[in-house]
């Protein structure tokens, strides 16, 4: 008979605010036999979950699966900025989807938000959702560039107000004078992601999704249906759909080549008095900037700040993450020197060569499923392809799953142990270029 699992979290997640502030880290069982289900989940983040959750709603057995906790990974470790967009540019693969399809993924940006805001709302997941947010200009030509996207979003009739705010007035919105100017987007938010995933697994729940922890897939055969062979038993499915991300590994090569895991760290102040965060952060609102390699903040609701960035490409994380990033935070907010960091915590989200998220299905095995490779925006974007992935399992097709699929994505090169040098050189190359230009 399968037991609970009411161990501590990893030692990487028990040393994230999150997992200190989350409201329910009760566990779910181990597998310890062997089941079936229509559909297999691999991956317990928030593609895995919200894919199980749409399975469920259309009235499918599944089973889901995570090698750790759920949430130990990017969903419940990031900077919990709930931000419109599929995180690039995707006017550029037009010759890929065409002009429709660009409109389609523009509008897959904004309403993957309004699907995460119906979600929280509809199920009284409680998980501080607070809505603002603020790009912020590094240079007059970032500036410059915010009037073409707030006169975008008014041509796609954005339902939320947004404001550009030139340098001079910035102490409206953040208590830094670094930045050139910002534009605010009140449709876009912040929130605890731990949270939102720990609420949307017992949702999944509720729906009759059968949840193992501590189950890592060690191996899948394949077939018409498709078997997972864990530690202590199996599952044996008709679909399977891997949602692994930055940790897929060896488990299928043919996609974990096609993403690159990076380290992503942050940092949570003690608690800041009202007048001091007030003096910070004035409206309340999740902050972003668009160097290379980013910082994005903003207020915990215990008032904590929390600042993040430095992505790094080496596979190697810092010794001290405290002390990498606190000079970081002082550039931004010296006015902080003297305060204390209480958290410190780092993470893998999955980067891919262009970008842009890959979705499918396998071309060799087509009732195997995949998402990933957000590229840090993973937050609203998972809630979208998991929507996706449910329509192409349940009818045969999908769409926007079709749209998604037709971006090509390369293999990095080099292979496992070259990759992360080659794009770590690549990345200091555009972030000179960011220095010099």
């Amino acid at each position: 008979m399968n037991q609970p699992n009411t161990g501590a979290a990893p030692a990487e997640h028990a040393r994230s605010y999150y997992a200190a502030s989350a409201r329910a880290l009760a566990g779910y069982p181990v597998l310890n036999e062997d089941l079936e289900a229509d559909v297999c989940v691999i991956g317990g983040g928030f593609t895995g979950v919200n894919t199980a959750i749409e399975l469920a709603q259309r009235g499918l057995s599944v089973i889901l699966l995570e090698g750790q906790r759920i949430g130990w990974g990017a969903s419940g470790r990031n900077g919990g900025q709930l931000i419109r967009g599929i995180g690039h540019d995707v006017s550029g693969f037009a010759r890929y989807v065409g002009e429709e399809g660009v409109n389609y993924l523009n509008r897959a940006g904004i309403d993957s938000v309004e699907l995460v805001r119906q979600r929280v709302g509809e199920h009284g997941i409680d998980c501080d959702l607070r809505w603002g947010f603020c790009e912020l200009a590094n240079t007059p030509a970032q500036f410059a560039a915010f009037q073409a996207e707030q006169d975008s979003l008014a041509a796609m009739g954005y339902a939320h107000a947004t404001r550009i705010v030139g340098a001079a007035d910035m102490g409206q919105v953040v208590g830094s004078s670094v930045y050139a100017g910002g534009l605010v987007d009140m449709g876009s938010g912040h929130l605890h992601p731990l949270d939102l995933v720990l609420g949307e697994a017992r949702l999944a729940e509720s729906l009759g999704v059968r949840i193992f922890e501590n189950s890592p897939a060690l191996q899948l055969l394949h077939g018409e249906s498709v078997t997972i062979r864990c530690a202590q038993g199996t599952v044996r499915a008709a679909n399977l759909v891997l949602a692994c991300n930055a940790h897929l590994d060896d488990l299928e090569p043919r996609l974990s080549g096609k993403v690159l895991p990076a380290g992503s760290y942050i940092i949570a102040t003690e608690p800041l008095d009202e007048a001091l965060a007030q003096q910070l952060i004035p409206q309340n609102l999740a902050l972003c900037d668009q160097k290379v390699g980013l910082d994005y903040y903003r207020l915990s609701a215990d008032r904590r700040l929390l600042f993040g960035g430095a992505c790094h490409y080496s596979g190697h994380d810092p010794a001290d993450i405290a002390a990498y990033m606190r000079p970081k935070m002082l550039k931004v907010f010296p006015q902080l020197a003297r305060v204390r960091i209480d958290y410190q915590w780092g993470g893998k989200i999955g980067i891919t060569a262009n970008r842009f998220p890959q979705v499918g299905r396998l071309a060799q095995y087509p009732n195997v499923f995949y998402a990933q490779g957000y590229s840090g925006h993973g937050l609203n974007v998972t809630h979208w392809t998991a929507r996706l992935l449910a329509e192409a399992i349940h009818a045969g097709h999908s769409q926007g799953l079709d749209i998604f699929s037709a971006v090509p994505h390369m293999t990095f090169p080099g292979g496992p142990a070259l990759r992360a040098p080659l794009l770590a050189l690549g990345m200091l190359w555009h972030r000179l270029r960011e220095v010099l230009g």
